[in-house]
């Protein structure tokens, strides 16, 4: 397969996708608002593009494919299941209730229903959650560079971080829609013809035990069920608290169309992702037929040997596709927490003599900071659906307990949530640090060597850690209420204080 078709197929693209991200910056006009939510004005189509495009990242197809190789469909379609059933609950529960109260991110929320010392708190666990997420999507850019356009694996994750970061800051959340639009349907378009491609050519040769019908996965510990489960259930409701994920809902023009959005992205994550789960059933095989070893992402490994240029490269483009849109959202959003939710600046503030939106500025220069940590982190851990696992974990343990809270059970308060998000992170922290597999995968992030935790209690750390924090919410909530008294509610409502 000739290496020029990809290499200039590939330089195409991201020259493409940064003139996007350019032309989109028109729309800023100096207003943080533009730059963080769009403007509040995605309408229904470019909405549900960039909440699916959220969804399909390189970990959720990359990722996804490496893990069914080796573990089974079902390790593998736990990424794009998980995050389709986080659309489907957000839709359903969610997006038109966050929708209305025109928070600008999701620590917002935090602060709003339980006090400063909450959001400081939530927005330094996504933070640090959202840094392995951008990780993840550099880790598969910095293995297609230098797979396919020769550069060294930091020279791959740099360049396509420097990248991302160009378009980002220049054009916001705007560049974030334009390009997702654009890239979701390279995605899909990607994903259905290399299924069909291995269904023509080569069937399904899968090995028994390991099939979407082998529901021993999912019930059986020594198949992996936990660890399955757990990647489930950390997608499905991890993403809830996910920076980029509702920076998308705030965006949408309307309850409705957030609601609408969030239906239509969680039937499309399924479209795109399940493909990857089953193509990967059958790689292995295909592979040893064509007298092929895998050096790095088996996925690449039949885009480089077995499938025609063409369509191996709009797969590329694909996967591609995937990263930028997800990295960008990353960075994005954690640059906005940085800057709105931790150093405190508000919508509106002026910097400097000549004034101008001081949110925006510092939302670019955190941006810098962010690339540099993802970068980082993908370089020390080489892993894609692992990380992103590993983000939505933090969130999974300690944030979402207090959101279902603060929207649907009159008795939360804030020493519940803080108890909540104290309780369920340093429970998943710790136990993070004690197993010495993460998700199936050697922990090389951070392991203290001990007797105690094996490789055989992998995916219940993920299990614990938010019944913890749903249990210290549900005591210390109950112990600390106190109902507000009319005439008290009144007052509040007369000072303009939202209630929830």
């Amino acid at each position: 397969m000739e290496h020029s078709v990809f290499s200039w197929g590939i330089i195409i693209f991201l020259l493409g996708t940064l003139g996007i991200g350019v032309w989109a910056s028109q729309q800023i006009k100096g207003d943080s608002v533009n730059f963080l939510v769009a403007g509040r004005g995605l309408a229904l189509p470019l909405a549900a593009a960039t909440l699916m495009a959220q969804s399909v990242d390189s970990n959720a197809t990359l990722g996804n494919t490496d893990l069914s190789a080796e573990f089974g469909f079902w390790a593998g379609a736990a990424l794009p299941i998980g995050l389709s059933l986080c659309l489907f609950l957000t839709g359903t529960f969610l997006a038109k209730p966050m929708n209305r109260m025109g928070l600008i991110t999701i620590p917002d929320f935090y602060r709003v229903k339980y006090g400063r010392r909450v959001e400081l708190m939530a927005s330094c666990i996504m933070s640090i959650s959202f840094s392995f997420l951008l990780a993840g999507n550099l880790v598969a850019g910095g293995f297609m560079f230098q797979t396919f356009l020769g550069t060294s694996y930091v020279g791959g994750i740099t360049l396509l971080a420097a990248l991302v970061f160009a378009y980002t800051v220049s054009g916001g959340l705007f560049a974030v829609a334009y390009t997702d639009a654009m890239q979701i349907l390279i995605a899909l378009v990607g994903a259905l013809g290399l299924l069909a491609f291995v269904l023509v050519n080569f069937s399904l040769d899968i090995v028994p035990g390991t099939g979407p019908l082998a529901l021993e996965q999912l019930t059986s510990i020594g198949s992996g069920a936990a660890v399955n489960w757990a990647s489930l259930l950390a997608l499905g409701f991890g993403n809830m608290v996910a920076i980029d994920f509702m920076a998308r809902i705030f965006a949408a023009e309307s309850p409705e169309t957030a609601r609408r959005a969030c239906y239509v992205a969680s039937a499309g994550t399924l479209i795109v992702g399940i493909p990857f789960s089953v193509i990967a059933l059958s790689a292995n095989s295909i592979l040893e037929g064509a007298n092929v070893v895998a050096d790095g992402p088996i996925l690449f490994a039949l885009l480089q040997n077995v499938v025609p240029p063409a369509l191996g490269l709009l797969v590329l483009v694909a996967i591609l596709s995937a990263s930028l849109s997800t990295a960008d959202g990353a960075i994005l959003g954690t640059s906005s927490v940085l800057a709105h939710n931790v150093f405190g600046i508000h919508q509106g503030a002026a910097h400097g003599r000549g004034g101008g939106d001081r949110l925006l500025l510092v939302t670019r220069l955190m941006s810098l900071v962010i690339t540099l940590l993802g970068v980082f982190l993908g370089l020390r851990v080489p892993q894609t659906g692992v990380l992103l696992l590993l983000g939505f974990d933090l969130g999974f343990a300690g944030l979402v307990v207090p959101l279902l809270g603060g929207l649907f059970w009159s008795y939360s308060t804030r020493q519940g949530a803080l108890a909540c998000v104290f309780a369920g992170s340093i429970t998943r922290l710790v136990l993070f640090s004690l197993m010495p597999t993460m998700f199936g995968i050697e922990n090389t992030l951070f392991h203290i060597p001990n007797s105690l935790f094996t490789s055989d209690f992998d995916g219940f750390p993920t299990l614990i850690s938010p019944v913890v924090g749903l249990i210290a919410f549900l005591v210390v909530s109950k112990l600390t209420y106190k109902p507000i008294p009319v005439k008290l509610e009144r007052v509040k409502l007369r000072e303009g204080v939202r209630t929830l």
